[in-house]
Order: structure tokens, then sequence, then C-alpha cells
């Protein structure tokens, strides 16, 4: 009986560290093949690595970097897709978006028209930044402290 309920205990064990190393994004017991695009942003907000990237609300890859580029002020985040999204546009466009009202930020892709596909190394030009909450509280706060004068 003993032994039984050891086993029990051990198995419950296993289940919560695989449930948490999912929840946390680690990806150190997940390796998918892909091919990496740039995209440029002029504000991140609190977008991290190892983000989802999502296209129609279907995950389709991972950040892999976020880094600042030095020549054009601007922040660069390479974006791993998986294998399988090879035929994207050429002129899909990506935007920074937040998962319910608090929840974490991902990289959301449209596609765009054109017949080529992105490739390895490719660059999306079309970008749109994180909303920063902050800004717009003090942009709505600035509109009103000027309507009363």
């Amino acid at each position: 009986m003993e032994l039984a309920v050891g086993a029990f205990v051990a198995a419950g064990l296993a289940a919560l560290f695989v449930l948490a190393m999912q929840v946390s994004n680690i990806t150190a017991f997940q390796q998918s093949e892909g091919y990496t695009v740039e995209a440029y942003f002029q504000n991140v907000g609190g977008l991290r690595e190892r983000a989802p990237v999502r296209m129609g609300g279907v995950q389709i890859g991972r950040v892999s970097a976020i880094t600042l580029d030095a020549q054009r002020f601007e922040a660069r985040v390479a974006l791993t897709i998986d294998q399988r999204y090879d035929d994207l546009p050429s002129d899909t466009a990506a935007s920074i978006r937040t998962s319910g009202l608090l929840g974490e930020q991902h990289v959301s892709l449209e596609p765009g028209g054109m017949p080529d596909a992105l490739a390895e190394g490719d660059e999306i030009t079309l970008t749109r930044s994180a909303l920063v909450l902050e800004d717009i509280v003090g942009q709505f706060l600035y509109n009103q402290s000027g309507e009363g004068e």
C-alpha cells in the first residue's frame, strides 16, 4: 500500500512539473523547426522573449530575441515561425497586442496579399508598436484638462 501511495505522489509531482513548464513558456522540452524573420518596432512594451506569435488567434511561432538596433534606434524583434507556416505572404503585417485586458503581450501577424512568401532572414516592414497604457491615460487626462479652459 505504501509503495502505491509513493508512486501516486511521484506521478502527481511529475505532472505538476510538466504543467509548470508549459505554463511558464519554457521551451527547453519543445524543439520546433522553423525559420526566423525580423520586425522593427518603436516600442515593444512588455513583450518578452518566448512570447507567442499568433495569426488569427492560433500560435504559429515564438519571439526568439529582442534587441535594440543601434542604427535605427528601434527594437529589433526576431520571430521564429514554425516550418508548417512557410507560405506567409511577404507583405504580412505585425503588431504587438495584449491577451485580454491585462494579459501577456504577443505578436499578432496579419497576412497580406503578395504571391511571394517570407523566407529565412526576411524583414516584416509593416509593424504597429505596443499600446502603452500610461501614454493613453496621459493623453486622456491632458485632453480633459484642456477642455476646461
